[in-house]
């Protein structure tokens, strides 16, 4: 009950966080645009590539990889810069390390308010996909259990993922944020978020095959646009796993990146308490 207790209080605190710098309007609306801007981007570049060729089933997978790459991005960094925003900016990391709760749970309930203002720049960015770009999205289609078996096994992962360097973040100064780019760049690139894994080379294929966030592109794919995939067909590089074993791999991801998070993280807690880093502010 204390550690519910944690969390939900840790969740309303990051939304204090989150939403507290301006109006309800205008946090509303900038929630709105900035996801659908920010795909945007990508689109245009797609479209001056294929001369406006949207009607493809390429669009369609890059489009949602793109979608969903919010939830990397946002839930790496959210895990992470928990711990740099409260010893840096609000210098309260202390209080709330020495405090009688689990200092985990409370990193996981701050950053559980980033997984839901993702989730809705996701949904918006899908919908703006499916109504404005052609998206081949069909709500009779989705295969609803695999969608969110997938994405709650996913959510999972990146936010065990996230507490390991969370770990880390604890004997850095403002570099955190460089750590946390470049591993969610290397899973852009490697994980099929834009383009099949086949694409790649035999070496990258073979990292990318060990890597969770590939098999929850795929898994969460499969939910929301199994015509999509079904017409890629061998493109994806995955098609021989079923429905059953991605969702095994994504499950022995969570598990596994589980207990060596855990361990990173405690490793990190005890170096950063032998040198006195818990409380320490760098000034920039």
């Amino acid at each position: 009950m204390s550690e519910l207790r944690t969390f939900k209080n840790a969740a309303w605190l990051g939304w204090q966080m989150e939403a507290n710098w301006t109006d309800p309007f205008l946090f509303a609306t900038y929630s709105i645009v900035k996801p659908i801007a920010g795909t945007l981007i990508l689109v245009f570049m797609y479209l001056v590539i294929t001369h406006g060729a949207t009607q493809t089933v390429f669009f369609s997978y890059m489009y949602v990889g793109n979608a969903l790459y919010m939830y990397v991005a946002e839930v790496l960094f959210g895990v992470t810069w928990v711990i740099h925003d409260d010893r840096e900016h609000y210098m309260t990391l202390k209080q709330v390390y020495i405090a009688p709760i689990k200092f985990t749970t409370y990193i996981f309930g701050r950053a559980a308010i980033k997984i839901a203002i993702t989730s809705f720049g996701v949904l918006l960015t899908l919908v703006f996909g499916v109504f404005v770009l052609g998206v081949d999205i069909s709500l009779g289609s989705i295969h609803w259990l695999v969608f969110g078996v997938a994405l709650g096994l996913g959510l999972l992962t990146l936010c065990i993922m996230g507490l390991a360097l969370g770990g880390v973040t604890f004997l850095t100064a403002k570099h955190g944020q460089g750590i946390n780019e470049g591993v969610a760049g290397i899973f852009y690139v490697l994980s099929g978020v834009i383009f099949p894994i086949t694409i790649l080379p035999g070496w990258a294929q073979q990292i990318s095959m060990a890597l969770p966030v590939t098999y929850w592109m795929e898994g969460v794919r499969r939910g929301l646009e199994p015509s999509i995939i079904t017409q890629l067909g061998s493109s994806t590089g995955l098609e021989g796993l079923s429905d059953l074993q991605l969702m095994l791999a994504l499950l022995v991801s969570a598990i596994v990146f589980l207990f060596v998070s855990l361990a990173i993280f405690k490793i990190a807690d005890r170096a950063a308490r032998r040198k006195g880093k818990v409380d320490w502010t760098t000034a920039y």
